[in-house]
């Protein structure tokens, strides 16, 4: 039989990541990266990439210079009725970050506002960051146009006879006609798009989230203009509509 092969960067890595958990949990005190990197033999400079990661993620709290269990950990063994929509969403949003390399984020709706509720930046140099908390008009996003096609009629009524419809910029639909033509295509396709609506050189495309039934969010992608062709939207539509089969089936 053929020697195994020697596990690859990513693996090692994965491998890594494991070790550092386990070495923290095992012991009854936080403990600081020299003493982590001492004992399983990793570089400090890539411990000290993989405990931000795992900070960030929750799975380590970090305290001044030492590091204990996060309460990420404890999640993981929580029923799946514990996760928000948020925790279901965020892996999806950064998975599909990663496939694109474009900024990618989970909507929902806020009364007649849609606010980001995760939220992944593109790491090219020419990208575009999605404020997270912060809420935005529905009429001059992807992500709110389609939102705007769950309504129901009645609804949609009020919307129109509560908002006013600010512009951002010249290529913002604000009169009602045109709004409704957009959200008449989004209730055909699920999906809504934006060119310049909102910010200038930035197109969205957004796809609609139902869970039983129900409209619960959208998927947003935000690209410059000067990357988006036929092509690329060809591929953005497909991953939002597999993206979003996914959290509509979690």
């Amino acid at each position: 039989m053929a020697d195994a092969l020697p596990p690859s960067s990513q693996v090692k890595s994965a491998i890594r990541t494991l070790d550092i958990i386990e070495y923290v949990v095992a012991h009854d005190r936080p403990l600081v990266a020299q003493e982590i990197a001492t004992a399983l033999g990793i570089p400090v400079s890539s411990l000290s990439y993989l405990l931000s990661t795992l900070v960030e993620r929750q799975y380590l709290a970090r305290d001044g210079r030492r590091y204990s269990a996060g309460p990420g950990l404890a999640r993981l063994q929580a029923s799946s009725n514990s996760f928000s929509l948020a925790d279901r969403a965020a892996p999806l949003v950064r998975t599909l970050r990663v496939q694109l390399d474009e900024t990618t984020s989970f909507f929902v709706r806020q009364d007649w506002e849609i606010e980001a509720i995760v939220t992944e930046s593109s790491e090219q140099a020419l990208r575009y960051s999605v404020p997270q908390g912060r809420r935005l008009p529905m009429h001059a996003l992807a992500a709110g146009k389609v939102l705007l096609s769950a309504l129901s009629d009645e609804e949609l009524e009020r919307y129109f006879a509560e908002t006013d419809r600010v512009s951002f910029t010249e290529a913002t639909v604000t009169d009602e006609p045109r709004l409704r033509a957009q959200v008449e295509e989004a209730r055909k396709t699920g999906y809504a798009m934006t060119d310049e609506e909102f910010s200038l050189g930035i197109v969205g495309i957004g796809r609609l989230v139902t869970i039983g039934g129900e409209a619960v969010g959208s998927l947003s992608v935000a690209v410059p203009k000067v990357r988006f062709d036929d092509d690329l939207h060809a591929r953005v539509a497909d991953l939002l509509e597999r993206t979003a089969s996914l959290l509509e089936d979690s």
